[in-house]
């Protein structure tokens, strides 16, 4: 009876023991199982060493708020100059390229028409019996006084008179036009041709016409433009006009070369808001670029309030499939990548939108791309 006793317990001592054995293993299991936090990252005392990282807080920085509108490259219509010959014409010659610059007064084309001859005849025929009706009204007012003739005759002679100087005016007008002086004009310098002059200085946009072409008076033959007064022309929201005044400024540069900045301020803002919801805002440039042409777009920036916002280094912010984090310090050598919401930046510093999130949080400065580096091997290996 005593040796079954034995064996009993010695059994139950055995079962016990197995009992705690297994779940031992279970907690050690549990344990190794449990999920591990994978945005942690922890630096030995030589990954330390190797890359130093410095902590900051939040800090109170003065960021102006930036407007980002686009726009496109334009000139007033008082600078944009459409050549053509009222009087029609063939084109003789020209050596006009688009790009190419030109000046005030240069000949830009020659045009020839004998409609030409036939205008300046008729301007020196009138001419001529402007003449001689003025000689015939200055001897019949000559006779009336003396009662040699009558006031009828008189008045005739008058009217003669003034109906060849409004005839001889009116065709002088018309060589003006075509820019042949009727003061210079005889009857020995009767001409085909006639010059185009370039009102503006400039360069020219279009080219329209080729020689030998024949242009209408309601042809354009070249466009020319003054690039003295280009401006960028922007098109802003109406919830956004409000914010803008004449005088703030801006800065636009292209999608080819955004590193280069062109600087400015606002001109004029249309009173007009459009279908889409949109008003043109109208910036000037402080300096002419003459890699600046109309038609091209540029991107703007337009300041439009400033003040203390919570900011933290732009070296702390890290990138990560689209998205900004940064790392916080949990303790000693651990930090914990954190989401982060930005705002604008300026002067090296960017606005903190979630600044709640990171009261007295430390945040790391220096080598922050070298913790992000770090946590993602360690996410590879495992």
């Amino acid at each position: 009876m005593k040796y079954k006793l034995k064996i009993i317990s010695y059994s139950l001592s055995i079962g016990l023991l197995l009992f705690y054995q297994c779940k031992d293993h279970v907690k050690q299991e549990e344990a190794s199982t449990s999920p591990k936090d994978e945005n942690i990252v922890v630096l030995t005392n030589a990954q330390l060493k190797n890359a130093p990282v410095s902590t900051t807080m939040l800090s109170l920085q003065k960021i102006s708020s930036v407007l980002k509108r686009n726009g496109m490259i334009d000139v007033p219509p008082e600078n944009l100059v459409s050549v053509s010959i009222p009087l029609g014409g063939y084109l003789k010659s020209s050596s006009l390229l688009p790009g190419k610059p030109v000046f005030k007064g240069q000949v830009t084309a020659i045009i020839e028409n004998p409609q030409f001859i036939q205008l300046q005849q008729d301007y020196l025929m009138a001419k001529s019996k402007m003449h001689f009706a003025q000689l015939d009204y200055n001897r019949q007012k000559t006779l009336n006084q003396s009662q040699a003739t009558s006031d009828k005759v008189m008045q005739q002679a008058e009217s003669e008179m003034n109906s060849q100087k409004i005839l001889m005016n009116s065709l002088a007008q018309q060589l003006r036009l075509i820019n042949i002086n009727p003061e210079s004009l005889n009857s020995g310098s009767i001409k085909k041709s006639v010059p185009v002059y370039s009102s503006i200085n400039g360069f020219v946009s279009k080219v329209n016409v080729n020689i030998g072409k024949y242009v209408n008076p309601s042809d354009v033959l070249f466009e020319l433009i003054n690039p003295d007064n280009i401006h960028l022309n922007l098109k802003v929201y109406e919830k956004d006009l409000a914010n803008l005044k004449k005088g703030q400024r801006f800065v636009a540069y292209t999608n080819t070369d955004p590193d280069k900045k062109y600087y400015g301020e606002i001109l004029l803002i249309s009173k007009d808001v459009n279908l889409g919801g949109w008003a043109q805002v109208h910036c000037h440039f402080e300096k002419y670029d003459q890699s600046l042409v109309p038609g091209m777009y540029m991107n703007a920036e337009i300041e439009i309030s400033t003040s203390f916002s919570n900011a933290v280094p732009e070296e702390s912010i890290v990138n990560f499939e689209g998205k900004d984090f940064v790392f916080v310090e949990v303790k000693k050598q651990t930090y914990r990548l954190t989401p982060v919401t930005l705002g604008e930046t300026e002067n090296g510093f960017a606005q903190i939108l979630n600044f709640n999130d990171f009261k007295n949080e430390k945040i790391v400065t220096k080598n922050a791309y070298t913790l992000l580096m770090k946590l993602k091997n360690n996410e590879g290996e495992q």
